[in-house]
């Protein structure tokens, strides 16, 4: 947002500064005429009121302008002891940040982990009961009895402190990330200032400046698409429309006028025209300050309310659905201060008001599935197992053994009963798959990150995974898939079409200086060409393209537009009819030396010519032009033109007499009976790189449509060029009125049945207006004539592209271009505003996608494994073969370096060479549960030949039924040491999921992968070899390493094996984690107090799946903090902090970075 809002901070703002300024404004005015108190005051009025008050007080705006020793056209003179002065006078225009979270807080919040709690619970019974000691070992039967001796006994401690030292490391790195994310979080809040800038004008220079360094008295420039930064008041607009929603959650746009309503308010956005105004309120002294350091008053109810609300939405996915909803419509949280006193924030307004939400990203909706069903069997097994475990020991030790219950033994009854239940937890544990969330932000986070340098500013983290689904993208052409560079290649002037720019002496005087005036005058004065930055370079166009090309064929006639505008300055211009998408015309209003009045008008050719009833001839002579001219003039000129793919555009203008003067509101009155001065073509290059990227797109099955303003020609040649369409093609092109005729029944209503007769072969809808493209939008996001639900991605760059951007799955809003508004709706900026970069999404989208695939083939490929190595160890030797500290091992450090391994790949140009997966395709695919279930097997097979006679294979004691606390086995140490190097080379395998068979492919560009599985590797030898008793260890000598070694490497035979059996000779093979079935998409408005719920979640809140509510919400950010490191993601996130907080109140809840989970 290149015009953005303050940078507002969350609640509990209340006198904490603003620079000097008192929040309860009782400031004094310092030497200036006014106080900070008044100011406030002024600011609350609306409307007649508040003009009045102006003329009671100051005599005018300008009058205030004077008291506040600044200048209406030359603004304040820049110097620095006068804005110092200005700081501690009113205040700085920042809102202070609420107190960060301290690191013993944060280790608080990470300790709420369930699985965690259990585990702690588990360890310290543990821990209490191995320093008793029962008072003789035949007492309690041979439970007790075996080959411990009295230093093993004292060393039983050591399991429960283990496991705890193992709780506690989770939680401290946790804590850690967080603890760091918030400090770099707080650390962006310096550069955001910085980074947005607004105009001013000072010393009578109009200049960029941070918004933070805004001060009261300056005069600063408001145009179309602007978020306001402080309040002010109007001091000259031309047709200002300002939506006041986040204020006041009226969605109707306010006319401002410098004599109607002149008060400008900080938070709302320019919909349409352009000004200058006063500033009067800056930081917590503006309204939308006001309005925090009120809700900074509720802080401790609200935290309150927000740690309940915490406690039911554990699930990290509420989270990221929160924040897309928060980012789903226009926060209606501020309501209007219509005084000081009775100015209040009405929460129950609040809770009525119903907020768009977004569906659940697709990847979101399948995890989610799949890791229920995951949970699900993991419990129940862990539930079997802890189950037999205790009635094996029951039945075998009071009725076989018949022993009977002694009270002095309860304690070492109750240690067994302790070891089952931390073996129960360990297969929970181990069935949990922690590291998924974890991989999921992972990959996320370093795609983000490296999609900055691919021109991909995203916004909202899930936006790059959708892009991968992406079935349609509906572009705009101009600056796009065009080069936004115009230039007048084509003109109609005097009845001549001069085919290349003419000669000014070919030229009428008279009409050549009426082309100079309408063209230098009706354009934004900020519409400007300058000198290029390099000798011989092309000029630089500053402002609105389309002005810039006419500007630049004034000077290509040898013709000076600055001396016209300096002798009419903007102040001059008597009334101004912007652009606007319904319009499609310009038109600018000046008063002649005469008193009579000149209307200039330009905009699209075909609506201007219908207003036209006179055409200058070559004499420069009017003469009437009839409708059948304006038909021959179509035809021989203007389709020719477009054909061409030249945008044609009409200049015209009017004389009006001064008396009676014209009612200049009756726009429809004014803008007709124009005379025109020509027509010009404007080429617009496409861009060289976008027909190969458009060919990328359709050969990866996405359709390309185009969406633009354009006349009808000049788009379907564009999209010849680009090769939307090609000859031959079955395909329709259309004009915004035609397609609306087709989708509307009788009475106007859009019905979907006829949007899906049009929509598949729609390829070009030129004309069309803003409501067009998200009718469009919508019509194919709901369409059900296709099996697969259509992911659909948006262009936009205009304040009126917000609702189709919003609409969208992915919006993208143009970086360059774009206007504040649009980027606020979007996803994902394109720093270049090229159709190229959106390709580059699509491929760093799949790449996500994949990334979580391989993840997933290994992470349940260990899961499987583990499980059922717990579960049927601990049923047939009362023991698991894997000891819960071996499984913390497994389970924490393998599956947080695999994700970060495998999420870290790098895309390739062959993920363009496949369809979209769709939104209802399964996550594990046939491919990958066939090695899923191949490489379990081995793995399972090894295990228990390793169980059962692995003790006679190396000729060492068994490990099997071993007492309480008996010293660590050679025996477990080598299935636990083979366990962990087969997963270490099951990882080379997981880099493949399509069934290819060269696994090391492309291994060495990724690094981090190479360097994880050395590093995991040389980290198990220091486990093996003097891990000891804590990592229930015994050290193994080389021949044992080298037998593990060789049934590792036997992985990546085993993989060669299972590539060679094709999938579909497996029937038996059932795919899972399948995407959100029809009727289970959550695309519906739902009021922001209601909780949304599909399926998966509505069996969470049943409570049949403990671990999934504190499915390890704090793994998700291990590591993760090492992906967000780099500073590019600073500015995704600060785009992400600015736009939460300046659209309104609630959204500034959370000052964490953004949390992707299941």
């Amino acid at each position: 947002m290149a015009n953005s809002a303050v940078e507002f901070y969350p609640k509990g703002t209340r006198g904490r500064g603003g620079g000097g300024a008192r929040a309860d404004g009782s400031h004094a005015g310092g030497d200036f005429g006014v106080t900070v108190k008044e100011l406030r005051e002024l600011m609350e009025l609306r409307g007649t009121e508040a003009l009045q008050k102006i003329q009671d007080s100051y005599g005018d705006t300008e009058g205030l302008c004077q008291r506040l020793q600044s200048n209406i056209t030359d603004g304040l003179s820049g110097d620095p002891t006068d804005l110092d002065r200005r700081h501690q006078t009113f205040g700085q225009n920042f809102i202070p940040p609420k107190k960060p979270k301290t690191f013993l807080e944060l280790v608080w919040e990470a300790l709420q982990d369930v699985t965690l709690i259990i585990l702690e619970a588990a360890a310290i019974i543990s821990l209490g009961l191995s320093f008793y000691h029962p008072p003789g070992k035949e007492t309690c039967g041979n439970v007790s009895g075996g080959a411990e001796d009295e230093g093993e006994a004292d060393a039983g401690w050591i399991e429960g402190a283990a496991i705890l030292l193992s709780v506690v490391c989770v939680v401290l790195v946790t804590a850690f990330n967080d603890w760091s994310k918030e400090k770099q979080f707080r650390g962006l809040q310096s550069r955001i200032e910085q980074e947005q800038k607004f105009t001013v004008v000072r010393k009578g220079n109009v200049i960029q400046i941070p918004v933070a360094d805004m001060v009261v008295g300056d005069i600063a420039q408001v145009k179309y698409g602007d978020l306001l930064p402080a309040d002010g008041i109007l001091i000259q607009g031309n047709d200002l429309k300002i939506d006041e929603s986040s204020l006041t959650g009226e969605s109707d746009h306010v006319r401002k006028s410098a004599e109607k309503d002149p008060m400008l308010l900080s938070g709302t956005h320019v919909m349409e025209g352009s000004g200058r105004m006063l500033v009067t309120a800056v930081g917590v002294n503006s309204q939308t300050g006001i309005i925090f350091t009120l809700l900074g008053a509720g802080e401790v109810e609200e935290d309150g309310k927000e740690k309940k609300g915490r406690e039911k939405r554990r699930t990290s996915e509420n989270n990221q659905n929160k924040a897309k909803k928060q980012d789903g419509g226009v926060a209606m949280e501020m309501q209007p201060l219509k005084s000081a006193e009775g100015g209040e924030v009405e929460d129950r307004e609040k809770k009525k008001t119903n907020v768009p939400k977004k569906e659940k990203s697709v990847l979101q909706g399948k995890l989610t599935k799949l890791a229920v069903q995951i949970g699900k069997a993991g419990l129940v097994m862990s539930a079997i197992t802890v189950i037999i475990l205790v009635l094996y020991f029951v039945i075998n030790t009071f009725v076989v053994e018949g022993h009977a219950w002694l009270t002095e033994c309860t304690p070492v009854y109750i240690q067994y009963f302790v070891k089952f239940f931390i073996i129960g937890v360990t297969v929970l544990v181990v069935a949990v798959p922690e590291g998924l969330p974890l991989a999921v932000t992972i990959s996320l986070a370093y795609s983000v990150k490296k999609m900055m340098k691919d021109n991909n500013l995203v916004r909202h983290l899930d936006a790059c995974e959708t892009m991968g689904n992406a079935t349609a993208i509906c572009s705009d052409k101009t600056g796009t898939l065009t080069t936004n560079r115009m230039t007048v290649v084509q003109t109609y002037l005097g009845d001549v079409h001069h085919r290349v720019v003419p000669d000014p002496g070919q030229i009428n005087p008279r009409t050549l200086d009426l082309l100079v005036n309408a063209i230098a005058i009706n354009s934004a004065y900020t519409s400007k060409i300058l000198p290029p930055d390099v000798e011989g370079g092309l000029a630089k166009q500053v402002g609105n393209k389309t002005e810039c090309g006419l500007l630049g064929f004034v000077l290509d006639l040898h013709q000076d537009y600055t001396t016209v505008r300096e002798q009419i300055p903007e102040e001059r211009l008597y009334k101004v009819y912007t652009f606007n998408s319904v319009r499609k015309s310009m038109s600018t209003v000046i008063k002649l030396p005469d008193g009579s009045f000149r209307l200039y008008s330009k905009g699209a050719s075909e609506i201007m010519l219908k207003k036209c009833s006179y055409i200058l001839d070559a004499n420069g002579e009017s003469r009437s032009f009839r409708p059948r001219d304006r038909d021959e003039m179509v035809k021989q000129v203007i389709e020719p033109m477009a054909c061409e793919g030249l945008r044609t555009i009409c200049i015209a203008y009017r004389d009006l007499p001064c008396n009676p003067e014209p009612d200049w509101e009756n726009e429809a009155e004014i803008v007709t009976e124009l005379t025109c001065i020509t027509v010009v073509g404007i080429e617009d290059p496409v861009r060289p790189e976008v027909p190969e990227a458009i060919r990328k797109c359709q050969r990866a099955g996405i359709t390309v449509r185009m969406v633009t303003g354009d006349n009808i020609n000049t788009a379907r040649a564009i999209a010849a060029k680009c090769g939307i369409i090609h000859p031959g093609d079955d395909f329709i092109c259309l004009e915004g009125k035609d397609f609306n005729r087709r989708i509307r029944n009788e009475k106007g209503e859009i019905e979907q049945e006829r949007i899906d007769k049009i929509w598949p072969k729609l390829r070009v809808l030129a004309r069309s207006s803003p409501t067009d493209k998200h009718t469009l939008v919508k019509g194919i996001i709901d369409s059900s004539i296709i099996e697969q639900r259509q992911v659909v991605a948006v262009t936009g760059d205009g304040t009126n592209d917000g609702p189709a951007l919003k609409k969208a799955d992915v919006g993208f809003a143009m970086g360059i271009a774009g206007t504040d508004v649009a980027k606020e709706a979007s996803d994902i900026i394109l720093t270049d505003d090229n159709f190229t970069s959106i390709v580059k999404a699509v491929m760093w989208g799949r790449n996500v996608y994949d990334s979580i695939s391989k993840f997933l083939q290994f992470q349940l490929t260990v899961n499987v494994v583990a499980v059922i190595v717990a579960f049927t160890g601990a049923c047939i030797t009362q023991d698991s073969p894997l000891k819960a500290v071996q499984m913390l091992w497994v389970n924490l450090i393998m599956d947080t370096f695999a994700s970060l391994a495998l999420a870290t790949e790098p895309p390739t140009e062959s993920l363009l060479l496949r369809k979209p997966y769709g939104r209802n395709n399964p996550l594990i695919s046939l491919t990958m549960m066939k090695n899923i279930l191949g490489h379990g097997v081995y793995q399972l097979v090894i295990i228990f030949t390793l169980l059962f006679i692995g003790e006679r294979m190396f000729n060492i004691d068994s490990g099997r039924n071993a007492p309480l606390h008996s010293p660590p086995s050679e025996h477990y140490t080598i299935i636990f040491n083979t366990f962990v190097l087969m997963q270490l080379f099951n990882e080379i395998n997981a880099r493949k999921i399509h069934g290819e068979r060269n696994v090391f492919d492309g291994i060495f560009s990724n690094p981090i992968f190479c360097s994880i599985v050395l590093g995991t590797f040389a980290v198990q030898i220091v486990i093996v070899q003097w891990g000891g008793k804590p990592f229930s260890c015994a050290p193994l000598n080389v021949e044992q390493w080298l037998w593990c070694l060789f049934v590792g490497v036997g992985e990546l035979l085993w993989g060669q094996v299972i590539a060679t059996v094709p999938t579909e000779r497996l029937p038996c093979l059932k795919e899972a984690g399948l995407g959100l079935e029809p009727g289970e998409e959550e695309g519906e408005e739902l009021a922001e107090d209601e909780e949304e719920i599909d399926c998966a979640e509505r069996e969470l809140r049943r409570g049949q799946i403990l671990w999934f509510r504190g499915l390890n919400r704090i793994q998700t950010q291990v590591l993760c903090d090492w992906t967000f490191k780099a500073s590019t993601i600073t500015e995704t996130l600060s785009q992400e902090h600015t736009h939460n907080c300046s659209t309104g109140a609630s959204r500034g809840h959370d000052t964490h970075a953004v949390s992707i989970v299941l």
